[in-house]
């Protein structure tokens, strides 16, 4: 619900656990014991992480409520960033002014590995018997579009631009200006439109502005699919006679893979030589690296990018009998 002025209000929240309850609940868990945030880390195949249900211990106002949500989603954060295998998904907390959801973006600093979403989303109660409704966190609405996206498309798609299903309304609506500030903090928004509903409107990471392609969504998440998929498909390398022969096989594998990745439309450029290059010979594995027992392939890969801003440059025309 907003109140004049442009500020949220909260109307309702219900989570899994009460907020009193969820005090004492561990979210960041430990990684020997396989609990919380932290047990995923032993799990390799997870490539998205979202937290919705931490929002459960948020009280306006309170700094032990909010460093706690802040102390997760920096775990998140930290998780990506350290594995390079996975992608957080962030929620703003609720009934936050634009001034608080600026500062919230600022104190999760700068990382490629992650996207902040704004405002909540008003969903149907099911659980109500008179046709009540809920306001919720958008990372789990969000998550499903990453997910279909990449089903429909592949993940060098930006999830954006993308409809919300089963949402009524948002907690805020957000105004093209505002969008486009906000969008310029790295924080993408949730927007409804006339005739074509409640869509994501937003692809950038919390990257910094001069981390060049790192600030789109897409381009991380395309990075993260390459680097896994040629992971797991050269572990027959290991062990192999690290050689000239060995360096012609990773070579013809790993063009094979990138090309389909580039006909699939995820690389620029009209030829496989402008989209991508594979090197490994003996320049990159001199006797001293072999010694060691590793093999170093170099690959480069251009990424394509959204087009955010579409510009149209309109000019009257008066016909070919004009005087001037």
């Amino acid at each position: 619900k907003v109140t004049g002025g442009g500020t949220p209000k909260v109307e309702k929240y219900d989570f899994a656990v009460s907020p009193a309850a969820s005090e004492d609940v561990d979210f960041l868990g430990d990684e020997e014991k396989r609990t919380g945030l932290k047990g995923l880390v032993a799990y390799e195949d997870v490539r998205l992480l979202a937290c919705p249900d931490i929002m459960a211990v948020y009280q306006k106002g309170n700094e032990k409520s909010i460093n706690k949500i802040l102390a997760v989603q920096k775990e998140m954060i930290a998780q990506c960033e350290n594995l390079k295998d996975r992608f957080a998904i962030l929620d703003t907390p609720p009934g936050m002014s634009l001034a608080d959801v600026r500062k919230w973006r600022n104190d999760l600093g700068s990382p490629t590995y992650a996207a902040l979403y704004y405002p909540w989303l008003k969903v149907p109660d099911l659980t109500s018997r008179d046709g009540g409704t809920k306001l919720i966190p958008p990372s789990g609405h969000v998550i499903g579009i990453y997910n279909r996206s990449d089903a429909n498309y592949g993940v060098h798609k930006a999830p954006a631009n993308e409809p919300l299903q089963n949402v009524l309304d948002l907690e805020y609506k957000v105004n093209k200006a505002e969008n486009g500030s906000l969008n310029d903090k790295g924080i993408n928004c949730i927007r409804a439109f006339s005739g074509r509903g409640i869509r994501v409107w937003g692809a950038r990471t919390l990257a910094a502005k001069d981390e060049g392609e790192w600030k789109y969504i897409n381009v991380r998440r395309l990075f993260i699919m390459i680097a896994t998929s040629l992971e797991e498909s050269l572990q027959w390398v290991t062990f192999e006679p690290n050689n000239h022969e060995l360096w012609a096989k990773v070579t013809r594998d790993i063009t094979f893979f990138l090309d389909i990745v580039w006909r699939s439309g995820a690389l620029f450029g009209q030829t496989p030589a402008e989209a991508f290059y594979v090197k490994c010979d003996k320049e990159l594995n001199p006797k001293q690296i072999r010694d060691l027992g590793q093999l170093i392939i170099e690959v480069g890969v251009a990424p394509t990018t959204p087009a955010e801003f579409v510009i149209i440059r309109l000019s009257q025309w008066a016909g070919p009998n004009a005087e001037g």
